[in-house]
């Protein structure tokens, strides 16, 4: 039988388990968090100007007319 008992590499089958199924876990993490963040980027902010930010609050009726007003006048001072 030799030096392994009749197991060979049967006796490191657990640690391989054990890592395969870390590999699996870590990688399902990755691709939530990956599909995560793209579709947070999709609107991507850094794109678009203080002035473009301001009409779309103010047509989602986040902001009143006087006071998308005031601030569009701010913006362009």
């Amino acid at each position: 039988m030799g030096w392994t008992d009749g197991y060979g590499w049967m006796g490191f089958g657990w640690v391989v388990m054990i890592l395969f199924w870390v590999l699996v876990i870590v990688g399902v993490i990755a691709l939530v968090r990956w599909f995560g963040m793209r579709e947070r980027g999709s609107g991507d902010t850094s794109r678009r100007t203080p002035l473009e930010i301001l009409q779309e609050r103010y047509a989602r009726g986040e902001i009143e007319r006087q006071e998308y007003e005031q601030k569009r006048r701010d913006l362009q001072q």
